[in-house]
């Protein structure tokens, strides 16, 4: 009897060779079979794609994963990009940049109620897709026929939300860097107001809203880290023993430090004094509800972000990724 014969069937991980591959800056990750091509991270590469084939870029030497974890059939890179690939990618570009000042004078023409962000042509030139923001549906069916004569292909607009736009234009954040979501943050997380809670960061929404008008997305970045500072710290308000024998309320914490001001009773005096969370000890209650204590400004500043969240959860998911 062999060994395989005792060991847990989770131990026997069917496995694939891929290489993850994007077609945008910032752009969703897409797994492909290098076949036996000695590519890299860094490469481009021609692979084929829903939208045709499509000229990408290799952000991860190849490597081996879990099948469930690869959607199926998994399509295979067609070559590594070549000098005429490049000089083809280079020409696309610069035709999409004719292809948005003629759209942008056939919407004019057609005095339709949208904003034009980008033109795109898929590498081999067999459709050229149009992204755009607008309040509600526009019918652009006339606008169709008009660019359809004029770049004899197949022609598709589509209308995305704010935080794709804010996504292909770029810009910097209030922190003085370049966007998360144009320079690393490949797909959207869902971002709360709770997050801002749980960071005790002012819920004044021009403070936590980004470009786009929405959260800001690294409201995301530090939340399970918070998370887990928060659990270990006492509620201002809660009552603790401190490792010198005094009791006291606390007054304020800091979450990064985790250093607690409790408001002791020492010969008859009130004093604050900062302990280290180690040095007390204490039964955690429940939070208290915050908007008991809000006021009437800071309770329509909390209504703006409840606002900010919804419009955030009719947004979906980006509208970018089709590949």
């Amino acid at each position: 009897m062999g060994l395989a014969e005792f060991l847990p069937e989770r131990w026997f991980i069917d496995m694939t060779k891929v290489i993850g591959v994007r077609f945008r800056t910032a752009g969703k990750i897409y797994f492909f079979n290098p076949l036996d091509f000695d590519v890299k991270r860094g490469d481009h590469v021609i692979v084929e794609t829903a939208r045709g084939v499509e000229y990408g870029t290799v952000v991860g030497n190849p490597k081996e994963v879990d099948d469930d974890k690869v959607v199926q059939p998994l399509k295979p890179v067609l070559r590594v990009a070549n000098k005429r690939d490049m000089e083809q990618e280079a020409a696309n570009k610069e035709k999409e940049k004719e292809a948005f000042k003629i759209c942008l004078e056939k919407i004019q023409k057609h005095k339709l109620e949208m904003k034009l962000i980008d033109a795109e042509y898929t590498f081999d030139n067999n459709k050229v897709l149009f992204y755009f923001t607008a309040d509600g549906r526009i019918d652009f069916r006339e606008l169709v026929k008009d660019l359809a004569s004029v770049f004899k292909t197949r022609i598709e607009l589509r209308q995305i939300g704010v935080r794709d736009e804010t996504k292909i234009l770029g810009g910097i954040g209030i922190c003085g860097r370049p966007l998360c979501c144009h320079s690393h943050l490949s797909e959207f997380v869902p971002v709360s107001i709770k997050m801002a809670k749980e960071q005790n960061l002012s819920l004044n929404p021009t403070k936590i809203s980004g470009v786009c008008g929405r959260l800001m997305c690294c409201l995301k970045h530090e939340e399970d880290t918070y998370e887990y500072l928060n659990r270990k710290l006492p509620n201002v308000g809660d009552f603790v023993t401190t490792d010198d024998g005094l009791k006291g309320e606390v007054h304020s914490v800091n979450v990064l430090r985790q250093l607690v001001k409790v408001v002791v009773e020492a010969d008859d005096e009130k004093e604050i004094r900062e302990y280290k969370v180690e040095q007390l000890r204490f039964k955690k209650r429940h939070k208290r509800d915050k908007n008991d204590e809000m006021t009437d400004e800071e309770r329509k500043e909390l209504k703006e972000l409840e606002k900010l969240e919804k419009q955030e959860k009719q947004d979906g998911k980006s509208k970018l990724d089709d590949n």
